[in-house]
């Protein structure tokens, strides 16, 4: 497997289509696949929290790699989530992504298990060894209940078991840590930014990329915004992240009321590709609960107001 030297620019964490069985729709992954990399994007990031990967089969997780491993055809990079709870588990993803022709595995922190900083060290080592897979460690705490520390992260880059960070933390301050301490790095090493609220900041103090969920609604959106950033031109860059600041308001859609938070801002991912006619179906993952007509109503007023539909 190789990775540019660093990943960098826009790697959206690509949706899940489902067929109203809940099963994978691989005609409509594809035609994912394809308007993502008709906006210009830089990578593909499957298998991750907007994949909806806690939720699917080893089956049908094995189909979307597959998938979307065969029709990119090596144009961009592909990265693929590792994402389980114990360091034998995530083992054993990471040696079947590497089969498939995953580009690097994006493994989490352990969880379930109550773990000490040294074993989740430990646990990225073991992956890294065992694998001989480029890493890309995700920041994700508010799912697996370990924040990973700017220090824990900048050595394991030191000793080349990390080849990057998607942060999706929140911390921001925390990022920049890693983004600062990247540069006396002597090997490559991408500070990948999660958020799609603030790549514009994080682009401006030195990020390599992105990996905006809402980028698979409008993945040109974010292109505009990385070109500009890197060009420089930062009114340009704000009016752009400004305006999908405001379509992410979509993700707000769902009734809090009657579903959690994930089933809102999927649901609502989905509801835009199904509207924008890139899905044939904007089912989400039992058991979390599909949005109303009403909803839907609401991310398409979204989508109008961007300019989408």
């Amino acid at each position: 497997m190789t990775l540019p030297a660093p990943l960098s620019g826009v790697v959206p964490p690509v949706c899940t289509p489902l067929t109203p069985e809940r099963e994978v729709d691989t005609a409509s992954l594809v035609r994912l696949v394809d308007h993502l990399v008709a906006g210009g994007v830089d990578g593909l990031f499957v298998l991750g929290s907007t994949s909806e990967v806690a939720y699917l089969t080893d089956r049908q997780r094995a189909l979307v790699l597959d998938t979307v491993v065969r029709h990119v055809a090596g144009q961009v990079p592909v990265l693929a989530g590792a994402i389980d709870m114990t360091t034998p588990r995530v083992l054993d993803h990471v040696r079947a992504l590497t089969k498939a022709g995953a580009d690097a595995a994006v493994v989490t922190a352990p969880f379930y298990t109550r773990t000490h900083p040294a074993e989740v060290m430990g646990h990225f080592r073991s992956v890294a060894q065992g694998s001989g897979a480029p890493l890309i460690a995700y920041d994700l705490p508010s799912s697996v209940h370990t924040k990973l520390t700017a220090g824990a992260v900048l050595e394991l880059a030191a000793d080349g078991v990390l080849a990057g960070l998607k942060d999706s933390s929140g911390d921001e301050a925390g990022f920049r840590e890693v983004v600062v301490g990247k540069r006396a790095l002597t090997g490559p090493f991408a500070a990948l930014t999660g958020s799609e609220l603030t790549a514009d900041s994080a682009l401006a103090m030195g990020a390599d990329g992105v990996v905006p969920g809402l980028g698979n609604v409008d993945p040109a959106g974010y292109a505009r915004l990385y070109r500009a950033c890197r060009a420089g031109d930062w009114p340009r860059a704000r009016t752009e992240q400004e305006r999908l600041c405001a379509l992410f308001g979509m993700v707000r859609a769902g009734d809090p009321a009657r579903m959690g938070p994930s089933s809102s801002a999927l649901g609502a991912f989905k509801a835009a590709l199904h509207l924008r006619g890139v899905i044939t179906c904007p089912a989400t993952a039992a058991p979390q609960i599909p949005l109303s007509p009403e909803e839907t109503k609401t991310v398409a007023e979204h989508l109008t107001a961007a300019g989408l539909l």
